[in-house]
């Protein structure tokens, strides 16, 4: 196994050098941590967790607990994520468990902190699991959760939703995105679509909001098409997440619709792909590298003073692409 010493050897500088550099010290000139990198590079050197936790009380390492493959939302956020904190120095360790089972491996491997989505939290879980000396960053949560959170400002998305769109000339706007189950990450845009459809002075009937049971794409397809066989057709739809949208334009498809001619799309979640769909989609929220920018430098903060709290809000944008445009004249 190559070790620091290794490292020093060949680049003929010292133990405490290699160790500065391999931890981004500023202390170490730039041209000198170039030179260690590439020989560490070179010998094929991997950090030993443990042996660092032992000498400077920190493992360099930082759990995440993966929420779910199936949202491409967050698959999204989790790969800007792991960039973001490897450049940061850190080793990023990802478990597929149960939020109980991953807390309690990444105790054991004495991570430095733990990253967790709003959707996994429970208060009974806060109030049972966290070690004293173990930081624990929440993404999304921020009104229920009693950890420290990076979050967006999921109603003020919604907000500038309706705006843009009544700024249009949209007046039957739907929201997809209401989840039959509570959940407090959606519930809050579902609120915010009603108060701010209510201050705009749309009109809102039983089919403005359509309840769904899921956020998969299915989901928003199903949806869909009940919206299009109700009496109130819209003329613009938002709605909650990108995989929602991929079933909204598969069932406005089938119904031999155009986006955006007959019918506008805003839909919620910042990210690339948004852009890369068949009709480039105008959307809302935070970008994902800015959320992951975020989430990082509070882990650097809570990683030197564990014990403090922190709440982040992020404030989200409107880009406007093509998938909206003024109403069709009926």
């Amino acid at each position: 196994m190559v070790t620091i010493k290794d490292i020093a050897e060949e680049a003929g500088v010292s133990f405490s050098t290699v160790s500065k550099a391999l931890r981004n010290s500023p202390l170490v000139k730039d041209k000198t941590k170039k030179h260690i990198l590439q020989i560490a590079e070179q010998l094929g050197y991997q950090p030993n967790i443990a042996a660092r936790s032992l000498v400077s009380k920190k493992s360099g390492a930082i759990g995440v607990v993966w929420p779910s493959v199936e949202r491409a939302a967050l698959s999204s956020l989790l790969t800007a994520l792991n960039d973001t904190l490897e450049a940061a120095g850190y080793t990023v360790l990802l478990s597929i468990s149960n939020i109980e089972a991953a807390l309690a491996t990444f105790y054991r491997f004495q991570v430095d902190a733990i990253i967790v989505f709003g959707d996994e939290v429970s208060h009974q879980l806060m109030e049972s699991v966290t070690p004293p000396n173990t930081p624990i960053i929440t993404y999304g949560a921020a009104d229920f959760s009693a950890w420290s959170t990076v979050d967006v400002r999921r109603e003020q998305s919604i907000r500038l939703a309706l705006q843009h769109l009544t700024a249009l000339g949209h007046q039957n706007i739907a929201y997809i995105g209401a989840l039959e189950v509570a959940d407090p990450l959606q519930t809050v845009k579902v609120d915010a679509f009603q108060e701010e459809a209510t201050k705009l002075a749309l009109p809102l009937h039983s089919h403005s909001i359509v309840p769904i049971t899921g956020l998969q794409t299915y989901d928003g397809y199903v949806a869909m098409k009940q919206l299009l066989a109700s009496p109130h057709q819209p003329t613009a739809v938002i709605s909650g997440g990108i995989d929602l949208t991929r079933g909204i334009l598969r069932a406005t498809s089938e119904a031999n619709l155009l986006v955006p001619n007959d019918l506008s799309i805003v839909s919620y979640d910042n990210i690339p792909q948004m852009e890369e769909f068949e009709v480039p989609m105008t959307v809302v929220g935070v970008a994902i590298s800015t959320i992951a920018k975020a989430i990082t430098n509070t882990v650097n903060a809570l990683v030197a003073a564990p014990k403090q709290h922190t709440t982040v809000h992020l404030e989200p944008e409107l880009v406007i692409r093509t998938s909206t445009s003024v109403p069709k004249k009926q």
